[in-house]
């Protein structure tokens, strides 16, 4: 059930990252979201009570759900620009 949280955190990172920085920064911002974000997952699920273990795995459900929506929003994107230029 808790791993629920950093996926849909993920997810929600990548759609503010996405309309609220500058290009050149939505990277590292998201890199830097995700760390924080796993970490708190980690937390509040009760994980950091059994092993720091849990952390990597958080942050890394984080880091593939925001970067799969990223690229998700970048070829929505791509495709609409190319459909209205027809």
């Amino acid at each position: 059930m808790f791993e629920v949280v950093p996926i849909v955190a993920g997810v929600g990172a990548a759609l503010v990252v996405a309309q609220q920085i500058a290009p050149r920064w939505r990277m590292v911002t998201l890199v830097a979201l995700s760390l924080l974000i796993g970490f708190t997952a980690s937390a509040v699920s009760g994980e950091l009570a059994l092993s720091w273990g849990f952390v990597p795995v958080d942050v890394a459900e984080v880091l593939l759900a925001a970067g799969l929506t990223t690229i998700v929003l970048n070829t929505h994107r791509t495709r609409a620009r190319a459909v209205r230029r027809t």
